[in-house]
This record gives C-alpha cells, structure tokens and sequence, in this order.
C-alpha cells in the first residue's frame, strides 16, 4: 500500500471503517475479519475491517495502516504501550505473531482450540492450520497433564501441537510435540 490506512482504536480492536482499504489489507495476508461476518467467502466485502491489536501493531509497524484514538494519531510506540495495558502477554504474543508473520505464515486466532494461535501454510479456506501454537513466558513452568491435553487434541483434529517461548535476548524457541500411539 502507498499511503497508510487510516484506522480507529476502539477498545481491544482496531477498526478499519473503509470496507474498500480494508478487502485491500484483508488481501495482503487474512488480516482481520469484515465485522458481521464470520468466515468470508470472497476477500472483497462492503463491511468494515476488525483487526485484533496483534494484526494491528503489525500492519502499523509495516506502515500499512495509521491508527486513530478520537482525532489523535497514535504512534507505533504509544500504541504498544496502549497493547500492554490492555492485552496479557502482549509482549510475547507479539514477538512470536511477528516472526510467524515474517515467516509468511497466516496467524489467526487459536482460541476455539484452547491456544494463542492457528498457523496456516496458505491461509483459512484454502489449507487446514498445521499447527497450534501456545506461548508459554520463559519463567512459566508446563504440567505433564497439560502437554497431554494438548497434545490429543492436536492430534484429533489433525495439528501439530507447538510450544513458542520468547527467550530474554528476544530469540524463540519452538517446541513441535507429535502425538504417537504406542
């Protein structure tokens, strides 16, 4: 995109109101959804964009978007800020969003699976999501009971079950957990 899209903050989501710039955003990856609808058939739509606070610091660390609070323009480093406050493990969750996203991967919400992320090849409608993706704060300790709950879900609904910790140095580390019948 040439100029950035202007957006709006409101709450714990960013809205592009412009449905024309928004099937546009929505194009360069599954960025959001069209508000009222829940899996899009086409990405044009004539509904407004809603972008979750992650897709939004992304889109607007890559100058693809500018976000609005009221009439004032929030800068990128104002509005992580604004993120933190509003969002738990912000600070991970994006860093690991990120580099999935620079990756090429399409991250999409993974809360019907009980994980922070689905991570498709593609993009929904097109693949199924290979992966779930928990995050996990390196200080954070994991119950045996709690990587088998995760791990039989995956494996039922044919994903690959992966762990992401953001070490203090801002590298990850991914732990991919295969489900195998003894």
């Amino acid at each position: 995109m040439e100029t950035p899209v202007p957006a709006q903050l409101v709450d714990k989501h960013v809205i592009v109101w412009n449905h024309e710039q928004g099937s546009k955003i929505y194009q360069l990856g599954y960025f959001g959804k069209p508000v009222g609808i829940r899996k899009p058939k086409s990405p044009r739509f004539e509904r407004p964009l809603e972008l979750t606070l992650l897709e939004a610091a992304f889109l607007l660390e890559n100058n693809t978007i500018k976000i609005n609070e009221g009439e004032k323009e929030i800068s990128y480093s104002d509005f992580l800020s604004i993120c933190q406050d509003r969002f738990a493990k912000f600070e991970d969750l994006y860093t690991v969003y990120k580099d999935l996203r620079n990756k090429r991967y399409i991250v999409r919400p993974g809360l019907k699976f009980g994980t922070d992320f689905s991570v498709y090849r593609r993009g929904p409608g097109i693949d199924h999501a290979p992966f779930l993706v928990s995050i996990f704060p390196k200080e954070s300790t994991i119950e045996p009971i709690d990587l088998v709950r995760a791990g039989r879900l995956a494996t039922s609904v044919r994903k690959r079950y992966v762990i992401a910790t953001v070490l203090s140095d801002q590298q990850i580390r991914y732990y991919v957990f295969q489900w195998n019948r003894p």
